[in-house]
């Protein structure tokens, strides 16, 4: 039987379904797994993180350790793909934990998969029913797939889970902190090519964002100045694939106009500041704010306001003459 998948065009293709991977006694998982026998009436009931269940077998398996070790750089990854949107100047959203299901040809979860974080780059293209939830084969799939390896191998379980289920880009960290850290430490990157994984230096979904970068960012408290180079460009780098850009973020390009507000500002004082001193040195007293708030002086470039300043007489005089050389400037433009 096969699946209907709606791609990323909105248009709905028929596609084969997803294998369901080695049988789970195929599966080499160590004593970091609890097992725990479950039937799918107790799976759908049960509250709490199951990392796989498995139907035909009525088996779920449990990480015996997780707590804030484990979900620290899934909630870090959230946040470094906000600034890479912000960059970008178009949202990437970062579901979280998310539970992946394969449905039998009956309807029936056949197998479920927890994954640690879950990101799109194109969240308004995900049409996900639930955002906890993903059908495996019938719903956009993430552009990557997080998973956090404190204490079990991944590599040789879920790993071939993911590729039978055909997601494209997998990230595997472990973290510094991590039992694990002094022989696997850091992060791997797997693309899907050809239904299996290969290893990459960087990201096919990040464009020039390098393991041992994503890693390191995973990592770094606080995060350190290489760190938001290498997230600046490959926001910048996504946003000229798609022609977008941190003006089209809403906080960074009111941060800018209020930026530029301040600048000039700024450079309005100190040319008045010129002004005032020219002024001074000819024995010329000024009152109030002048110059800022004479007619033309906003507009003037700083040669037309020294100029003035340098020939008037008076006040009046500095704004005739402000604006005689601005209708000069129009002039000859």
């Amino acid at each position: 039987m096969q699946q209907r998948l709606a791609p990323r065009d909105g248009t709905t293709v028929r596609r084969p379904r997803p294998s369901p991977g080695p049988p789970l006694a195929e599966l080499r998982f160590e004593n970091a797994y609890r097992r725990v026998p479950m039937c799918a009436e107790e799976y759908a009931r049960y509250d709490g993180r199951i990392d796989i269940w498995d139907r035909a077998t009525e088996t779920a398996l449990q990480v015996r350790e997780g707590g804030p070790r484990h979900e620290h750089p899934s909630q870090r990854l959230a946040a470094l793909a906000e600034r890479i949107a912000q960059v970008r100047g178009r949202p990437i959203a970062c579901f979280g934990p998310m539970t992946l299901s394969l449905l039998d040809e009956n309807g029936r979860r056949q197998r479920a998969m927890e994954a640690d974080q879950t990101v799109y780059l194109h969240p308004e293209r995900a049409k996900l029913d639930r955002r906890s939830r993903m059908v495996v084969g019938e719903d956009n799939y993430p552009d990557v797939v997080l998973e956090v390896d404190n204490t079990t191998d991944i590599r040789r379980h879920k790993l071939r889970l993911y590729a039978a289920w055909g997601f494209p880009e997998l990230w595997v960290e472990v973290p510094d902190a991590s039992p694990r850290a002094k022989r696997w430490g850091g992060l791997t990157i797997y693309l899907l090519r050809a239904g299996a994984y290969e290893e990459a230096p960087e990201s096919r979904a990040f464009p020039g964002w390098a393991a041992r970068d994503i890693h390191a960012a995973l990592n770094e408290t606080p995060l350190a100045a290489r760190s938001h180079a290498v997230l600046e460009r490959v926001g910048a780098a996504l946003g000229e694939r798609e022609g977008t850009g941190p003006n089209d973020d809403p906080l960074l390009r009111s941060q800018r106009r209020q930026a530029a507000a301040e600048a000039r500002a700024g450079e309005l004082e100190r040319r008045a500041t010129m002004v005032r001193t020219i002024l001074a040195s000819r024995r010329m007293s000024v009152e109030g704010t002048f110059p800022l708030d004479a007619p033309g002086f906003a507009e003037a470039s700083a040669e037309a306001v020294a100029h003035a300043a340098m020939r008037c007489a008076d006040a009046a005089e500095f704004v005739a003459l402000l604006r005689r050389t601005g209708r000069s400037s129009r002039r000859g433009g």
